[in-house]
């Protein structure tokens, strides 16, 4: 299975004789998956059958899902009713010379609320399913194609995640070395500490000193955490490899990622461990940012 981006977008229309329709399609990252549909009056059926088509091709990411159709021939055709017109005539001519007013025009009197209808025909039900087989045929492409480029991107997120793994995997590599000498370092600052606090002349038990540096570099060893570290490395990797709905894993990761990477700075005992730790947070950010987008 190959790795899937949750932003994307589709676009499909058709028609059927005079009538014409449209989806528009977009997702954006998401926790899960949240869908929101917009159809026009009479079209209310399709909320349930786009969320059940998306749970078919989606697995997590926000999907807005929006209809538009135009029919010519709904737009029907204008009719004076001659009832509300009569009516309106029989007033004016009660009215005249009655009142110091001029006779209404013709565009007066056909803009009054009622005197001009709209007349839209009937639609057939044979012709009505038609139209809903057509729009469902259009949203099954539509979401297809969404996932097409939802994988398409996948792809490419896939090739940059694999990249950030190859720089922590660098940064741990490099902070090995650094930590290994980490005891020299520990002890060389310990015993110039003891002089400077030690008065002259006065010795130093050997003993008292290894059991101070044994403590100390024990709380300052970080090989567990670059061991967990090349673990995590090489889970992300399986995750990538294997392809799929993997973004929630990943995720939950990065964040053990960020945790090995904090405890390390912690322990850290000299200016290079710590400052590959910072290189280390920041390699994490970049792999996270990129993560947040995977399915």
């Amino acid at each position: 299975m190959s790795i899937a981006s949750m932003t994307g977008f589709a676009r499909t229309s058709g028609a059927v004789g005079d009538f014409l329709w449209t989806w528009e399609l977009k997702t954006v990252n998401g926790r899960s998956l949240d869908v929101r549909c917009r159809v026009p009056q009479g079209f209310e059926a399709m909320d349930g059958i786009v969320r059940q088509t998306a749970t078919e091709h989606l697995k997590r990411g926000n999907l807005s899902a929006n209809l538009t159709v135009d029919e010519v021939a709904s737009r029907g055709r204008l009719t004076v009713n001659r009832a509300a017109l009569d009516q309106v005539l029989a007033l004016v001519g009660e009215m005249q010379g009655k009142l110091d007013a001029r006779a209404p025009s013709l565009d007066g009197l056909l803009g009054l609320k009622g005197v001009l209808e709209v007349e839209t025909p009937p639609v057939d039900a044979g012709i009505m399913n038609q139209r809903q087989q057509a729009i469902e045929g259009g949203l099954r492409q539509a979401m297809a194609e969404l996932g097409a480029m939802r994988r398409v991107e996948g792809a490419r997120l896939a090739g940059m995640v694999l990249g950030h793994l190859d720089e922590v995997e660098r940064l741990r590599v490099a902070a090995v070395a650094t930590a290994g000498a980490q005891p020299i370092n520990i002890r060389q600052r310990l015993e110039e500490q003891l002089k400077q606090l030690m008065p002259d002349g006065v010795p130093v038990d050997p003993e008292r000193l290894v059991q101070e540096l044994a403590i100390i570099a024990g709380r300052a060893d970080v090989r567990e955490e670059i061991d967990r570290l090349a673990a995590h490395v090489e889970a992300a990797r399986d995750l990538i490899g294997k392809g799929g709905a993997v973004g929630r894993k990943l995720d939950f990761l990065c964040q053990e990622f960020n945790r090995e990477a904090n405890t390390l700075c912690s322990k850290a005992a000299d200016l290079a461990l710590t400052n590959l730790g910072i290189e280390l947070k920041a390699a994490i950010e970049q792999l996270r940012e990129q993560i947040q987008n995977i399915e």
